[in-house]
């Protein structure tokens, strides 16, 4: 098929310089530079299907990073439906795979996100086949950069992994996540977050000398072991393993490796080499292979250091991984197990798919070991919750952390939010996907199963996809009776709805429904408030003042009878009947604060999945617009965990609590009062959740209208600086969230520049 040409009309923060009749050389200036995509036939010669496409941006001045399409399909140009496109090769080209999936209104492109001068040449799609899609979706995003046989083990991986995913949910399932994949690679990994280290990484350029200097400051810090299993490894990844340690900027380090038994005599000949050439370096031979536990068990009896760090026989540290162990230590003496931040490296020593994780985060932790590496534990810490535990292989450190953490305090407990530990992805390896070792899986289950228990938490544990877990909390042996609180004014239609679908999906035993009137006028409303009055189980509160969403709340919670209170807007919809249960149950845990639920739009795209303070300036949603089922970032949109915040469209909270923070300001009578309640739960000591398990659709504010007068813009903007003024820096610190993210969109990208990568250690914020 012919493919179809377009041409890119300047729309936004973009100036030409010179053209000619092969290219036309534009400043792009400012941070949102756009181009309109006008095809030679029409916006509608680009036909729903898959094309690549093809295009040539030639720098001649700063960089192209993040280049990316936004198909407007009806609803304007949406970060949901963003497409990201690789970076540039070294001739300028731009090649990627992309799908046009609805019939498109308007088309555009944004080549970068920096200031830069460069030559736009010509942009084609070419249409090809779903066979011809689906074989460049396995490939990858950058095939190329691999060695030819990385890259067909990888290829073959890929291969195994999605038929697997097939048969576990089906086709079209199994493509949607490939998809999601392809293009988080194109966003995250190869060419957008080799560019963003290019940039922000501290070891590079003269980064690693001045890091050695720094580290040769602390010669009287802590002796670190880093203990190191070996078995059968390739000796090229062994040796590329120790000398990440032996190249540490920090050197009061010892290494204790304990060979699992390898049958490969090369094994034990290059950790003798080693042992020769540096001191510190202890190795063990097991006369039996005993797996991961116990030969980690092994490397655990020849440590002597005061705290103990973890590292896979085919990974590798940064070079400055420990230093900064020891400068968290130092800035806080009272941690006793620390993790950072990760990523992913190739055969060829390429990284990609940084996992930029949140602070303590306990009940992410029961639904996937987001800590992984690099772990730190203090040694007496390990003395008292026991070693590794033979039978959870492959998981054994999701045992392992869930053991420690229940032992401690939450200001026991450092993030240190930077990438010191790269993680191998090779064929065999669950960096690859946890398809790779299915029994992992299976062990991450019982582990988090087990550690219910211990806390005492009556659930049942189930396996969502490898590596995600969901926990069904049981109710209390008499549930308790919770009071739906629906604030309301006219919109009939919104409201009949909302009801009904609470009173005939939901399987919750005991609950009231209270409708908040605020005052309506039009008479179809005034009919159905009328019937809800003879309802039962329902009743109707009159409350007439000017809008205030606080106030109408409170007022509805004085009224209620329930010791469980359901914040749920007017237009609202149940989906699924155990909606109240998950919610409910998760409410009823006694460090529990608000509890929030999975929003979605009626046309099955995100509306709410949790709330990211800071990001748009105060707070904002994350995954707005993206897919239902779409896992999100390192599968979090799967899986419950604790927010900072969640949406009071639909949240649940214990009347206890409620009224101990003081219910809702009524200061902030519009926006951000739930968000401002939150985090006052917080400063209480509760922690929020958000749950993916509870589903309802949302018309967001459809009974209220928008902000389009100036006394509604001012009023905001009030609201805005009162937010700014009570929680200062916090809103741009979420603990829930990572300083190397943006605060731009709620995608979960990456942030340019990072903000300060302060230690996180969990505590209470603090008020102004």
């Amino acid at each position: 098929m012919a493919p179809v040409s377009v041409r890119l009309t300047p729309l936004l923060q973009l100036l030409v310089h010179a053209a000619s009749s092969e290219a036309t050389e534009y400043a792009a200036e400012g941070d949102d530079p756009q181009f309109r995509v006008d095809p030679d036939y029409g916006i509608h010669a680009l036909v729903p299907g898959w094309y690549v496409m093809h295009v040539l941006l030639q720098v001649t001045g700063g960089g192209i990073q993040r280049p990316c399409l936004y198909p407007d399909y009806g609803g304007g140009c949406s970060e949901a439906t963003r497409i990201p496109l690789p970076q540039p090769d070294a001739l300028g080209r731009i090649k990627a795979l992309v799908l046009i999936s609805r019939p498109l209104r308007a088309l555009r492109f944004d080549p970068t996100i920096r200031p830069a001068r460069f030559r736009a040449g010509e942009m084609k799609f070419r249409r090809i086949a779903r066979p011809h899609a689906l074989w460049m979706l396995l490939q990858g995003v950058d095939p190329s950069s691999e060695g030819q046989a990385h890259s067909t083990k990888a290829l073959l991986a890929r291969c195994v992994a999605f038929f697997r995913s097939v048969g576990r949910q089906g086709l079209s399932s199994a493509v949607d996540e490939l998809v999601h994949n392809y293009y988080g690679a194109s966003r995250h990994a190869s060419g957008g977050y080799l560019q963003w280290l290019d940039h922000f990484d501290p070891l590079k350029g003269g980064g690693l000398e001045l890091a050695r200097v720094n580290a040769g400051q602390l010669e009287s810090g802590p002796l670190i072991s880093v203990v190191l299993p070996v078995y059968n490894t390739p000796l090229t990844f062994l040796r590329r393993c120790i000398d990440s340690v032996r190249g540490q900027t920090y050197e009061n380090w010892e290494l204790c490796i304990a060979d699992d038994a390898s049958s490969d005599a090369r094994i034990a000949e290059c950790l003798a080499a080693f042992v020769r050439e540096d001191a510190r370096i202890k190795v063990i031979a097991r006369e039996q292979n005993g797996h991961i536990s116990e030969a980690t068990n092994s490397a655990l009896a020849l440590a002597s250091g005061s705290h103990v760090a973890f590292l896979d026989h085919d990974d590798e540290l940064s070079a400055d991984a420990l230093h900064q162990v020891v400068v968290a230590l130092k800035e806080h003496p009272q941690a006793r197990l620390l993790y950072s931040d990760e990523d992913k490296i190739d055969a060829s020593g390429r990284r990609f798919e940084p996992h930029f994780k949140p602070g303590w985060n306990p009940e992410l932790l029961r639904s996937q070991n987001y800590i992984c590496h690099l772990m730190v534990v203090e040694t007496s810490l390990l003395a008292q919750v026991g070693l590794l535990r033979a039978g959870f292989e492959g998981s054994q450190d999701h045992d392992l952390v869930l053991r420690c953490t229940e032992v401690l305090l939450p200001e026991q407990i450092c993030h240190i939010p930077r990438v010191l530990y790269h993680w191998r992805a090779i064929e065999g390896s669950t960096a690859l996907g946890g398809d790779q070792k299915s029994y992992a899986s299976e062990a991450g289950r019982r582990a988090v199963s087990e550690h219910l228990q211990r806390i005492r938490r009556d659930g049942v544990v189930e396996t969502l996809n490898p590596g995600c877990y969901r926990t069904l909390l049981a109710l209390p042996t008499t549930p308790p009776r919770v009071s739906v609180i629906i604030p309301t004014k006219d919109r009939a239609d919104l409201l009949s709805l909302c009801v009904r679908s609470v009173l005939d999906k939901t399987d919750y035993p005991d609950f009231e429904v209270i409708v908040v009137d605020n005052g309506s006028l039009d008479p179809d409303a005034r009919q159905l408030l009328k019937e809800l009055r003879k309802a039962p189980n329902v009743r109707v509160l009159d409350y007439p003042i000017p809008f205030n969403f606080s106030a109408i709340v409170n007022h509805g919670v004085r009224h209620a009878e329930g010791s469980v209170l359901c914040l749920l807007n007017n237009d609202t919809e149940v989906i699924n009947r155990s909606w109240l249960h998950e919610l409910v149950a998760r409410a009823a845990q006694r460090d529990a604060g608000a509890i929030g639920a999975m929003l979605y739009y009626p046309d099955d795209t995100i509306q709410h999945a949790g709330v990211v303070l800071g990001l748009g300036g105060v707070a904002g949603h994350v995954y707005t617009r993206m897919g239902r089922g779409a896992p999100g970032y390192m599968a979090r949109a799967w899986v419950a965990q604790n927010m900072s915040a969640v949406t009071a469209a639909c949240m649940v909270v214990r009347r206890e609590i409620f009224e101990e923070v003081g219910g809702f300001d009524e200061a902030l009578p519009v926006a951000f009062n739930d968000i401002d309640f939150c985090l006052r739960l917080l400063q209480a000591g509760y922690r929020n959740v958000w749950t993916p398990y509870a589903e309802l659709y949302h018309h967001e504010s459809a009974s209220r209208g928008s902000e389009d007068s100036p006394e509604k813009q001012a009023r905001f903007a009030a609201e805005v600086h009162a937010m700014k003024w009570r929680w200062g820096d916090l809103l741009h610190d979420d603990v829930a969230y990572n300083p190397n993210l943006t605060l731009d969109q709620g995608d979960y990208g990456l942030a340019f520049p990072p903000r300060s990568p302060k230690l996180r250690i969990a505590g209470v914020p603090i008020r102004h």
